[in-house]
């Protein structure tokens, strides 16, 4: 029995890799595989509970601080640009290396690591060493968007973690918020990602809030001659000043889209088209003089499914990037610390 059990399943997954391998390119249907041989079903056999699991944690989360959904969203994307997608953006630091916590992009800023760690405790009271917690960061990206309001995709999954963290990578491949847009599309080339994906992933901005730190730049001394970036609307520049004074209230807030800022929708582009994009790297998304970038944000903002539609297949996209599978790395039990 135990040999035709067997049996069976290597007939099953060898019918779901067939399946798969069909998919449509870019296609975020549910036989979407990824490019590291990752696939939606990974724990279909081993955890199927994980995305239920995942959803109860963030809708208890979300409910209690809607800017959560913008926070883990964020996580995955300052996970995946350090070393890949391996979650080595939660291990606190040790002896042996520096924490990415602690680099500039993240110092004071990325949260969530409680709800991830929630996720996680349940998780390995179903499902004990089987689900990693870079698994559960682009799970949770896609829950915290779908209950924001924004598009569904199919998650390709399998990745292990990382044993250690890198800070230098940290400070140096995660985008500033002063980013040239010449600057942004090196940064997103060197991870494999295109102008589209870098229009459309900075779409995730409809959702979530920015400290005061990232835009007193654009407010104060845009070019080093002490005068604000003659590219903000004046109603909004204003408002900005009694958030962002001169000095002080560095961590003060101020939501990146504030006509909606916890609902993931594409008035964020229509906002850039205004003159009202918080951040540098947002506007200059429009006014960086680059064809293909202005063009983007045009059409995002007249076509929300194609936003939506662009949005989902570069966040399976950007999930892909160099994740560690088969005997590389490992499954965490807790995620803030190598086992």
């Amino acid at each position: 029995m135990a040999s035709l059990r067997v049996v069976f399943t290597l007939v099953v997954m060898s019918f779901l890799s067939s399946a798969m391998s069909q998919a449509l390119p870019g296609s975020t249907s549910s036989w979407s595989r990824g490019d590291g041989g990752l696939f939606p079903e990974f724990y279909q056999f081993s955890c199927p509970q994980a995305n239920e699991i995942v959803m109860s944690v963030l809708e208890e989360a979300i409910s209690k601080d809607p800017r959560m959904a913008a926070s883990l969203l964020r996580l995955h994307f300052h996970d995946c640009f350090v070393q890949g997608c391996d979650a080595s953006v939660l291990l606190d630091k040790t002896s042996a290396f520096k924490s990415e916590k602690d680099a500039g992009p993240n110092k004071n800023s990325i949260r969530g690591f409680e709800v991830i760690d929630e996720i996680k405790d349940r998780l390995e009271q179903v499902c004990p060493h089987t689900v990693s917690c870079a698994d559960i960061l682009a799970l949770a990206a896609r829950e915290s968007t779908v209950l924001s309001g924004g598009p569904h995709w199919e998650v390709p999954l399998g990745r292990k973690d990382s044993k250690v963290a890198n800070l230098k990578k940290a400070n140096i491949n995660i985008p500033p918020p002063n980013s040239t847009i010449h600057n942004l599309i090196k940064l997103f080339a060197r991870q494999g990602l295109s102008e589209e994906d870098l229009v459309a992933l900075s779409g995730g901005h409809t959702i979530g809030m920015a400290r005061c730190v990232s835009f007193r730049q654009r407010l104060y001394n845009q070019n080093g001659d002490n005068l604000p970036d003659a590219t903000l609307e004046k109603t909004y520049y204003t408002g900005l000043k009694a958030t962002c004074p001169t000095r002080g209230g560095d961590n003060n807030i101020s939501p990146l889209d504030f006509t909606s800022p916890v609902r993931f929708d594409n008035t964020y582009f229509k906002l850039l088209l205004w003159g009202k994009g918080l951040l540098n790297s947002d506007e200059v998304l429009l006014t960086g003089k680059v064809k293909k970038t202005k063009e983007l944000v045009k059409s995002y903002a007249e076509n929300e499914a194609l936003f939506f539609h662009h949005f989902a297949k570069s966040m399976v996209k950007m999930g892909n990037i160099k994740p560690l599978t088969g005997s590389k790395g490992e499954i965490r039990k807790n995620c803030g610390r190598a086992n």
